[in-house]
């Protein structure tokens, strides 16, 4: 068979893996290994395995994400998602819908720490929409806020998915996250806005809370000054130059876990769960890291990647043509993968076209991002519906996907912002 033939198959086969229920990254790896072995032989192929896995799980450039990984699994042990509820409740929480604002404030902040939108989604399910549902808040108003205000995890830094892309690319994750920073805060601004016009479209489905004195505003704000400690920390000491992401990664870890113990939020158990916790998840990024690295090169001596950037920007509908067919195809992947998955499989294939038509590779990022959020809610498969609904069992996924469609709306909204207006991203990395 032609390499062309090879490749066609290769995909098809890995479609049909993944439809099976395989592992994506045990489905990428098996698809690419067997395609470079048909193509270079089997002792080549058996080398490539052991060598990229032993390069993966020992670079130092990866590192940064157990590190984050760990950083967020302290900070949501240390039970801090319920104090920053807790703090965003007591100066919004009166105001009609003001329940929903502090879900996505306390959403955002969260992730500023965590990195994590799946994590962002399933801790909030249990802080914020009990105390939304106890109000009389709807379900499926409840249940959408947190499914939006998950999102953040994807976009805010430390953006475990933002590092995962600078590192296939190339690129400089630092310089990723302080692209991801103003488009988060747009992000935050939006859904607020959003439940502001929800407010005044439908005035009695929302109602009010009792108004909180200045002392538990008080009281509220000085909860949340270790999480605020550890952000300007983190963040500050790697976009001033102190730290590399990997460092910065390791301080956060060790400052979310010293913060936890000195607050007495973080017991022997705890520090077992969050090392577990961690340790899974990282080992499941790291499996789907390999295996799309060896599916990357068999990809290479096919030369899948240059065919289709010659395809794409030989249609002759333009740069933004070609950039609307890529975020269309992330909507529908959206609906078969989840976004580490999709990051990891698609990128190096786009990338190349990318960088041809001109496109800012730091700004691509944070578009490519944005539209992972996107596939986190939009029917017919979320994954922040699914973790949701896993935490929270009197709503149903009908419910959850009619309370995020003003949020899908406000995103495909914000997309449209973002592109008109790529400053908006390249703004803060373009100072420093």
């Amino acid at each position: 068979m032609s390499p062309d033939t090879v490749a066609i198959l290769g995909f098809v086969v890995l479609f049909a893996l993944m439809l099976l229920r395989v592992p994506v990254g045990m489905a990428m790896g098996l698809v690419g290994v067997a395609g470079y072995a048909y193509l270079t032989g089997g002792g080549p192929a058996l080398k490539l395995v052991g060598q990229t896995s032993m390069r993966t799980v020992t670079s130092y450039q990866f590192g940064v994400i157990p590190m984050f990984l760990l950083m967020g699994a302290f900070v949501s042990a240390s039970g801090v998602s319920r104090e920053l509820f807790r703090a965003a409740n007591t100066f919004v929480g009166h105001r009609r819908g003001g329940l929903g604002l502090a879900t996505i404030v306390s959403c955002g902040g969260f992730a500023a720490i965590s990195g994590s939108s799946v994590a962002t989604a399933a801790t909030f399910s249990t802080v914020a929409y009990p105390e939304m549902r106890r109000y009389g808040y709807p379900k499926s108003f409840s249940a959408g806020v947190i499914a939006a205000g998950g999102t953040l995890g994807a976009m805010l830094p430390p953006s475990t998915v933002l590092a995962v892309y600078g590192l296939i690319t190339q690129q400089d994750i630092g310089k990723l996250f302080q692209a991801g920073i103003l488009p988060g805060l747009l992000a935050m601004a939006m859904y607020m806005i959003t439940i502001a016009i929800i407010c005044r479209v439908k005035p009695d489905l929302l109602p009010t809370v009792p108004k909180a004195s200045w002392a538990e505003r008080k009281a509220g704000f000085r909860d949340v000054w270790a999480p605020l400690l550890l952000f300007v920390l983190v963040i500050g000491g790697l976009y001033g130059g102190v730290f590399t992401p990997t460092e910065a990664g390791g301080v956060g870890a060790s400052g979310a876990f010293l913060l936890g113990v000195l607050r007495g939020r973080l017991d022997r158990a705890g520090i077992r769960s969050s090392l577990l916790q961690a340790t899974r998840t990282a080992a499941a990024v790291f499996t789907v890291l390999i295996g799309a690295l060896l599916f990357g090169y068999f990809l290479t001596i096919t030369q899948v990647p240059q065919k289709v950037t010659g395809f794409l920007t030989g249609l002759g509908i333009g740069n933004y043509g070609v950039l609307a067919l890529i975020l269309v195809m992330y909507l529908v992947l959206g609906c078969l993968m989840d976004a580490m998955a999709m990051i990891i499989l698609t990128v190096p294939i786009i990338f190349p076209v990318v960088t041809e038509l001109g496109f800012d590779p730091i700004w691509f990022g944070v578009i490519i991002v944005m539209t992972v959020e996107l596939g986190l809610i939009h029917p017919p498969v979320g994954m922040n519906v699914f973790v949701i609904k896993s935490v929270v069992q009197d709503v149903t996924f009908s419910s959850i996907f009619k309370g995020v469609l003003p949020f899908i709306a406000t995103d495909i909204l914000r997309l449209v912002i973002l592109i008109a207006f790529p400053i908006i991203a390249l703004w803060l990395p373009g100072l420093l």
